[in-house]
């Protein structure tokens, strides 16, 4: 599957806007659990969640074009993305995407 500059430029702006809406949400629950520290484990806690974060997002965002339609989707799934965040796709990418975030896994 081709990429127009254009597509490129639609599928950068998702993926990046997706990727900063996701690490908003983490850094607001860290900060509650950071304000809710009483004991030592606590703080541990807090690391895990963030070594367990670290690994789903660097699976998650892949930004290799070869596989950028299965991120959108997932995205999507999750709700991290809309349709309409990915308009000025080409309508075969937008189908293949919708199809496969509608899925169950």
């Amino acid at each position: 599957m081709t990429w127009s500059k254009t597509e490129k430029t639609v599928a950068r702006k998702a993926f990046d806007e997706a990727y900063r809406k996701e690490c908003e949400v983490l850094t607001e629950k860290v900060r509650t659990m950071a304000a809710q520290i009483s004991e030592p484990q606590d703080l541990w806690r807090i690391q895990d969640l963030l070594e367990e974060q670290r690994r789903s997002t660097d699976d998650k965002y892949d930004y290799r074009y070869s596989v950028l339609i299965f991120v959108f989707a997932r995205l999507i799934r999750e709700g991290w993305l809309s349709a309409d965040d990915l308009a000025g796709l080409a309508q075969e990418k937008l189908d293949e995407i919708n199809h496969l975030a509608s899925r169950q896994w």
